[in-house]
């Protein structure tokens, strides 16, 4: 196992935020992030809720400024943060306090409130310090020095939440870091000590989340629930580390009818650099499907969950039913146009008031006078053949959301229309599926900017320009 760390990093505006890394679910490590000082706040806010979509975590939470940035202009809206236990890299957190709870909440950020206390006997790099220690792994009564670890460490992480002003019924998530699962009394005492810490963190009003690798501490509990159903308080939710680049919620380690529907999340993408609104922090990327009930999942044999039908088609009526939505965008020149595509282009033009004319399909004069003005707006040389480029510019339009998966609407039907005119062809569907993510991906790599499967400003700006 490799020993990580957490280092301070300084971002665009000059604010201290921190680096870390963190395990993706391979048999080896995982970093830690940090807890919060204690206190006092009359906020009790309940969160994360039900919520589906992205979020990051690092280190330190990060200053205002910076949070308010990454609100507006990028794709996350839920956050982790480390308010407790004494394993924890980050012991001291300057920018958390429940002002800033309460701040984020209010501007709409999920929070996501994580403990880092006694780790795993047989993880080498713990204790940290000389004031922690690991779970204790004596087998005596069914590892019962380790169970009253769980419970001393839920009353200290629900108290530590309180003091900032995270409320009942709020997630917490106890992070236990990659360990050698194969390692018996070192596994049974981490069982041992998280159904105790479940037990007693629900007891106090929470809902129980659970962070770790993959190919440990979540197969560790998946293997309780299908082999010894009801031997185990088994939390409500699960975070998976699994850095496989796919933004779901599933991993081969565990079987897939635990934990849903609506009760997992996974990190994706262990530390890299984002920079949203000039402000760059070097975070873990995590998708969150968090629908559910927050209760605990049942015991096998349970019938296989029937799929989360995708969202319905978003209908779009363009030109009293002209259609726009073609698997290819094809040049168009006097003399040699597809009457079908000259007639979308007319409407589309027709849309923001740049043709007059009739949407009859014919590559006229008037039709050629349009194109030469939206060409000269958009500062493209004027032409009288409409080109690729000149479809994905228009199809994207200028109007520039951060689209994820999950994100439905117009928009996201000028992102496929774009994208296919791009040659990356994707269904028009208006809702940004995984298909969309895909295509979005391909066409960022082609055209050289970064692969984030999400819409950033660098991603509009090629579209705008037509490249492809």
């Amino acid at each position: 196992m490799r020993r990580l760390a957490a280092a301070l990093l300084t971002v665009a505006l000059g604010v201290p935020l921190a680096l870390h890394v963190r395990d993706g679910g391979s048999a080896g490590a995982s970093a830690e992030l940090t807890g919060a000082p204690a206190r006092t706040s009359q906020i009790a806010a309940s969160t994360p809720g039900d919520f589906t979509g992205l979020g990051f975590d690092q280190c330190l939470a990060p200053t205002q400024a910076a949070m308010d940035a990454w609100i507006t202009h990028s794709p996350f809206r839920a956050v982790g943060i480390y308010i407790s236990g004494d394993s924890r890299a980050c012991r001291s957190q300057p920018n958390l306090s429940p002002t800033w709870v309460e701040t984020q909440v209010v501007r709409g950020w999920r929070l996501l409130p994580i403990a880092l206390g006694p780790q795993a006997s047989c993880l080498d790099r713990f204790p940290r310090y000389k004031d922690d220690f690991k779970i204790n792994p004596q087998p005596a009564g069914s590892y019962a020095a380790a169970r009253a670890q769980g419970v001393v460490e839920a009353d200290k992480n629900a108290a530590d939440a309180a003091a900032l002003g995270i409320g009942p019924g709020s997630t917490l998530w106890y992070d236990l870091e990659a360990f050698d699962l194969t390692n018996i009394h070192c596994r049974e005492s981490a069982l041992a000590f998280t159904s105790a810490w479940v037990t007693r963190i629900k007891e106090l009003g929470h809902v129980a989340g659970f962070y770790s690798s993959a190919s440990s501490g979540i197969k560790m509990l998946d293997d309780a629930r299908v082999q010894r159903p009801g031997q185990f308080a088994l939390p409500d939710r699960i975070w998976i580390a699994r850095w496989d680049g796919i933004a779901n919620t599933s991993t081969s380690y565990i079987a897939e009818d635990g934990w849903r529907p609506g009760n997992r999340m996974k990190q994706y993408r262990g530390g890299h650099n984002e920079t949203w609104g000039g402000v760059t922090i070097n975070i873990d990327s995590n998708y969150l499907d968090l629908s559910g009930s927050g209760s605990a999942p049942p015991p096998p044999p349970a019938p296989a969950p029937t799929p989360t039908p995708p969202p319905s088609p978003v209908a779009e009526v363009h030109c009293n039913g002209t259609q726009v939505d073609f698997p290819a965008y094809y040049t168009l020149r006097p003399g040699a146009a597809s009457a079908a595509r000259t007639r979308a282009l007319q409407c589309l033009l027709k849309e923001k008031k740049r043709y007059v004319g009739t949407v009859d399909g014919v590559y006229d004069r008037q039709t050629r006078r349009a194109t030469g003005a939206w060409m000269r707006s958009r500062s493209f040389t004027p032409s009288s053949t409409w080109r690729r480029k000149h479809w994905v510019a228009l199809l994207a339009g200028q109007e520039r959301p951060v689209l994820q998966v999950g994100a439905t609407g117009p928009a996201v039907s000028r992102l496929q229309r774009a994208l296919t005119a791009a040659r990356q062809r994707v269904a028009v569907t208006g809702v940004f599926d995984e298909a969309t993510r895909t295509a979005l991906m391909a066409y960022q790599a082609r055209v050289r900017t970064a692969q984030t499967g999400t819409t950033d400003t660098a991603t509009w700006t090629k579209l705008g320009r037509g490249r492809f």
